[in-house]
């Protein structure tokens, strides 16, 4: 196991919470490197969270620790679960749904509900509200570290027993491509869908295709067009929309040097989803 230790967090950098959460995880062993996943989750948004550890975790060595704090249920009844995934990486999070995207497409070994008593970090029992620096980085340090094992740091839970958020499954059907608008690529403001390219394939969509793309938020149509199959953003003009697969090959929308979302308001989630088919071809008499 590598001494990895990676964070995730919706604390922002605004002021010492992270700072802290280094701090412990460095009282616990000097030999840990630590690295960041994001800070910049929005706060509370637990899907965020979800994806972006599914997005990042099968990236990093076998035996890297994630920790993820999204946490507004801090204080709450809910559990605190250390998971080993099926690729062989381990992560520390509330049971809020966080773990959703990892069981869903990746998998999960095993699960752990850490005991909030008896592992934390000493002498801070009457903190209830900071569980990112006293239970989560403090776990996961001695995790990390070796000085504690996965199967010390708590009792077994049932996989299927974690809390999961509501997922839509992508379809391919009657020439049709059907998913959902998952997150967005946020600087630069791409849609990220969870259809994979695999179906572009089974339906002989090819590089240079014209597509007919269609949006919608809660079953209504919002925006709908046809572009083209892009290889790269530089095979369209600036400020034109492409489809193109992205970092997880699964298939994006983006406009070339803008923001797609903002141009057209278009958000994440299981509200918003997308439909792709190739354009009918235009026969001029």
């Amino acid at each position: 196991m590598g001494n990895y230790l990676v964070l995730q967090t919706d604390f922002g950098l605004g002021d010492g919470a992270v700072s802290a959460m280094y701090g412990v995880a460095h009282m616990v062993s000097d030999e840990i490197i630590i690295g960041d996943l994001t800070h910049e989750i929005p706060p509370y948004d637990i899907w965020a969270a979800s994806y972006r550890l599914y997005q990042t975790v099968k990236y990093w060595p076998k035996g890297t620790v994630f920790v993820s704090v999204v946490d507004p249920g801090v204080g709450s009844t809910r559990r605190s679960l250390v998971a080993k995934t099926n690729s062989g990486h381990y992560i520390i999070t509330p049971d809020n749904g966080s773990l959703t995207h990892i069981y869903h497409y990746q998998g999960i070994e095993e699960i752990r509900s850490i005991d909030e008593v008896t592992s934390r970090l000493p002498h801070s029992e009457e903190s209830h509200t900071f569980h990112g620096r006293d239970i989560y980085a403090y776990n996961g340090a001695r995790l990390a570290s070796g000085e504690i094992s996965f199967g010390e740091l708590g009792s077994i839970v049932q996989n299927d027993s974690i809390e999961r958020l509501h997922l839509i499954e992508a379809k391919h059907g009657e020439h049709i491509l059907e998913g959902s608008i998952d997150v967005l690529d946020i600087r630069f403001g791409s849609l990220w869908t969870n259809i994979p390219l695999a179906f572009m394939k089974e339906e002989k969509i090819v590089h240079d295709d014209q597509l007919q793309v269609t949006i919608y938020h809660q079953g209504k149509k919002v925006y709908q067009n046809i572009m083209k199959f892009a290889k790269s953003f530089a095979d369209v003009n600036i400020g034109e929309p492409l489809v193109y697969v992205n970092s997880l090959v699964n298939i994006g929308v983006a406009v070339n040097q803008d923001s797609f979302s903002k141009l057209y308001h278009i958000g994440t989630g299981t509200d918003w989803t997308i439909q792709l088919r190739k354009a009918p071809k235009i026969i001029f008499e």
